[in-house]
């Protein structure tokens, strides 16, 4: 197939990098009646996807076996998205291909890149008079062929070229396509960035209401897959709590004993996105304790062998994993606890988005991208990971004030937080006394607590700073900056 730019009329489009991603959202663009040229380094990835398209529909893909053909078969203004490993690959692929491109000509990259790598990038492309996007795509492999949530950032120009084709990509809700311009730079990627840090919060959060019901209240994994089903029918309605119903039910074929769930090693993977979250989190002075205690887990986890040994040691001092499931000789109310983990379990994952939507906030104020949360939060409402029913609330209480200080103190949410708090506290006291770590719930009832008091000790911290430091500190009462000698005034307050 080869020069087969030359025998066909030229495609709206262009995709390099065929692992799975990238041919699905290939087949999908095809689908959508947008013919599509495609090319990857094996060509062997062309075939398979050149395959696929006559089998998925007949649809209009045509496969490139090198770069010059690739370019060539685009019509002019080019757009190419790339899909490939972040990093060194990408600036790679956009070598191969700028050669070819012309001024006008647009490069997307659709991979979790670090934002300031795409920043780079669009430096780089606009001295050889090309526009650039970094484009955050969510909804793992099935979302990219069936309708994923888009969050392209750069350059205006290059959206509004492919604009008619994101938006019918994209998944479909009822108030628009889940794709919106989301600003300049690499505000794209900074953002799909910050819905993987909220993505792991939730999985955390999930991953703590399974311990909780299944290590305090005794559920079995046919109990908890009914438990998590009917919660999706409801103000959890989610993507994460949709999959996890369906975990519970799959048996282990492998050995054919038991479900496949208790099986497999409590190690988590990671990729990186989440530490990236926490990291800017701190550079911008954001609190995000549920994202932070979500990454610590995971590191913990990956600490196995340290685990097990440990759990050997405080055994042989008398400390069994599982504290007594009798607290004040009373055994756990199933029915209650269900109940009560299902509302800390929604308290706590509004803390986590109110924390992602800050950290959002406070990097748009810092580089002026000037974007729009309640319009993020409507975006993420279908194809991607953390798609959720409760985001349409999230975006209408950005719509009733773009300046919402919290999420937590929207009218609405604020209800909510405070009929859920007793809850709440509940299962947090539970886990607590019963030994079972439940990081990110805790951190998110830390966060609450902190937040809704007027007053907290650190007036002692600004004096301890003061005293060692002449740090100073201000008055409740008088304007100004103070400074005490405090050790002379200490030793004359003992005589």
């Amino acid at each position: 197939m080869e020069g087969a730019a030359t025998a066909q009329a030229l495609s709206r489009i262009g995709l390099a990098g065929l692992a799975v991603m990238g041919q699905n959202l290939a087949l999908n663009i095809a689908e959508k009646g947008f013919p599509i040229s495609v090319y990857n380094r094996t060509t062997s990835k062309v075939d398979e996807t050149l395959d696929r398209a006559q089998n998925e529909g007949q649809l209009p893909l045509i496969g490139q076996y090198n770069p010059r053909d690739f370019v060539l078969s685009i019509q002019r203004p080019r757009s190419v998205i790339i899909l490939v490993k972040a990093g060194s690959p990408v600036d790679q692929t956009i070598a191969a291909l700028s050669e070819y491109m012309e001024p006008g000509d647009t490069i997307i990259d659709g991979g979790n890149e670090w934002y300031e790598n795409t920043e780079r990038r669009i430096d780089e492309a606009s001295s050889k008079g090309l526009l650039y996007l970094g484009m955050g795509v969510s909804g793992g492999e099935e979302g990219a062929r069936n309708g994923p949530s888009l969050m392209p950032g750069g350059s205006y120009g290059a959206y509004t070229n492919i604009r008619d084709i994101l938006e019918k990509v994209a998944a479909q809700v009822e108030d628009g396509p889940c794709v919106t311009y989301i600003g300049e730079g690499g505000s794209g990627n900074f953002v799909k960035m910050v819905h993987n840090g909220i993505e792991y919060g939730d999985m955390q959060l999930i991953s703590e209401a399974y311990d909780v019901l299944k290590n305090a209240g005794g559920l079995s994994n046919s109990e908890l897959a009914d438990i998590f089903a009917e919660w999706n029918r409801g103000e959890l309605e989610s993507f994460l709590v949709e999959i996890t119903a369906d975990i519970f039910n799959v048996k282990d074929e492998l050995t054919g004993n038991g479900e496949l769930v208790d099986k497999i090693l409590d190690k988590t993977g990671m990729k990186g996105t989440g530490k990236w979250t926490v990291q800017q989190a701190a550079e911008l002075s954001i609190a995000a304790p549920t994202i932070a205690a979500s990454l610590d887990s995971r590191y913990m986890s990956g600490l196995k062998d340290e685990r097990n040994e440990a759990s050997e040691i405080f055994r042989k001092e008398g400390l069994k994993e599982e504290i007594s499931s009798d607290i004040n000789g009373s055994s756990v109310d199933k029915k209650r606890l269900i109940d009560d983990v299902r509302q800390a379990l929604y308290a706590s994952k509004i803390c986590s988005y109110a924390q992602g939507m800050n950290l959002l906030r406070a990097k748009s104020s810092e580089k002026g991208w000037n974007l729009n949360l309640g319009e993020l939060a409507r975006i993420w409402k279908g194809g991607c990971i953390i798609r959720a029913v409760f985001l349409d609330r999230i975006k209408k209480a950005y719509q009733r004030n773009p300046n919402l200080a919290n999420l937590m103190v929207d009218p609405e949410f604020a209800r909510e937080m405070v009929q859920r708090q007793a809850a709440w506290r509940r299962v947090v006291g539970l886990a607590v006394q019963k030994g079972i770590s439940v990081p990110g719930m805790s951190a998110s009832l830390q966060y609450f607590d902190t937040y809704r008091r007027s007053r907290l000790p650190a007036n002692l911290v600004q004096a301890q700073r003061d005293y060692f430091g002449a740090h100073t500190y201000e008055r409740v009462d008088k304007a100004g900056a103070y400074h005490t000698e405090w050790a002379k005034l200490a030793r004359k307050a003992r005589v």
